[in-house]
């Protein structure tokens, strides 16, 4: 694999955490 595709499986992984994360954050308030 290239590593465009890397960087591109790594950035769509931290985009999916953090709409995750803000997700709960949102429940919390």
């Amino acid at each position: 694999m290239s590593p465009f595709v890397w960087i591109g499986a790594v950035a769509a992984l931290a985009l999916l955490i953090y709409l995750l994360v803000a997700l709960f954050r949102a429940e919390d308030f």
